[in-house]
């Protein structure tokens, strides 16, 4: 069980868009514009009104070129003056992470910003999304991304970790917050939901809307990265389980204002990090209280039969996919890393009484896309009074 579950958490990542093998249309829209995500003054890579992706490098000794995204590699025309130049197929809405091939090595694209994913720092673009406007940077208060140190003495280290605090965290040092632990997927590290997820405009915004109730989020690294292919079955989340529950956990509740109890800490994850979500809350249901599985598992009837004080302890229970992994999960049996089909076992743990909840993101598979909406529709469901 565990090891086909990082197989397929490798494979879908890996894949985090819609694989297309050709494209039919041959006619492309030229109302290319330079993506968001580029390094400062640099007109590429550009993506269109259809989602393609444009690259353009000069490599005027390269034998060959390709843009490699999506699991997809597309190749590039060189022109006179050495400049290689091609377009993708058109990408899902959102965030992917790409890279170019020149001559058989794989590198980065020089004109994109680096982010670090798929066990590397790399390129990565935004194809923009018709929602976007949740993710936007507007002219509200915003909170603060502060990164920090903490001792780890089960790991003989010090520790990285970021912490979202909401606008008014220092104007009112009087007031206390609930806390959120966000755990990114296997292949990144603590920066993915700062960087590639947007965690703080997505807070800034649902708190200046009065949609959510303002609280503390912790991102630090979950510890999978060494775990490879195939290697699940060694994968051992007690390591990590002691760094998050006895190291970081009273280090934030000792240096930031949390209110320090279970009904006020919650904890959440995407694709592996939502696996650890769920091991880690089912073995301590005292820490926590709201679940949050993004891409990353559900919580079915025996989990609960099977957990004596979840039904009193556990205060939320959040599934979600992309709604192209909802269509795989068709054609394949109901096993496997998902514990079967994570709608009926919303639908029966609903019956048992528990605050259950399903969100499918519309056509967006196992990438940030469906993760930056994940957070967007769970966060309004925490810490409710």
């Amino acid at each position: 069980m565990k090891q086909k579950l990082l197989s397929y958490l490798i494979i879908v990542f890996s894949c985090s868009g819609t694989c297309l093998a050709q494209d039919v249309q041959t006619e492309i829209i030229e109302d290319f514009k330079p993506a968001t995500t580029n390094q400062p003054g640099r007109d590429y890579p550009q993506v269109n009104s259809e989602g393609r992706v444009r690259a353009s490098i000069l490599a005027p000794e390269a034998y060959r070129v390709q843009i490699d995204i999506s699991a997809v590699k597309y190749d590039l025309i060189k022109d006179t003056s050495g400049v290689w130049t091609g377009d993708s197929n058109p990408q899902d809405e959102g965030f992917h992470y790409y890279q170019l091939w020149i001559d058989g090595a794989a590198v980065p694209d020089p004109g994109s910003l680096y982010f670090y994913g798929a066990m590397r720092c790399g390129s990565g673009i935004d194809i923009p999304a018709k929602d976007q406007d949740f993710y936007a940077l507007k002219n509200v208060p915003h909170g603060q991304i502060r990164q920090i140190l903490f001792p780890s003495n089960s790991t003989n280290t010090s520790r990285r970790a970021y912490v979202y605090t909401p606008p008014d965290y220092d104007r009112n040092l009087t007031k206390r917050y609930p806390v959120l632990y966000l755990q990114h997927g296997w292949g990144e590290d603590e920066t993915g939901w700062p960087n590639q997820g947007k965690t703080n405009l997505i807070m800034d915004n649902l708190i200046a809307e009065g949609k959510i109730r303002p609280f503390i989020i912790v991102m630090t690294y979950g510890m999978t990265n060494d775990t490879k292919i195939g290697g699940l079955r060694n994968f051992d989340i007690k390591p990590f389980q002691t760094v998050l529950v006895d190291e970081l956990i009273p280090y934030i509740d000792v240096h930031f204002r949390t209110l320090p109890d279970q009904p006020h800490r919650a904890m959440a994850g995407l694709s592996m990090g939502g696996f650890e979500t769920r091991l880690i809350i089912l073995e301590n249901l005292d820490t926590f209280s709201h679940i949050g599985l993004f891409s990353g598992g559900s919580i079915s009837p025996d989990d609960i039969k099977n957990t004596p004080s979840f039904k009193d302890k556990v205060k939320l229970v959040f599934i979600s996919y992309g709604s192209r992994e909802i269509e795989s999960m068709k054609n394949r049996p109901p096993r496997g890393p998902f514990g079967g089909d994570p709608k009926e076992n919303i639908d029966a743990i609903l019956k048992e009484g528990i605050n259950a909840h399903f969100y499918v993101s519309p056509n967006t598979a196992h990438e940030w896309q469906s993760w930056r909406r994940s957070l967007r529709e769970f966060a309004p469901l925490l810490f409710r009074e």
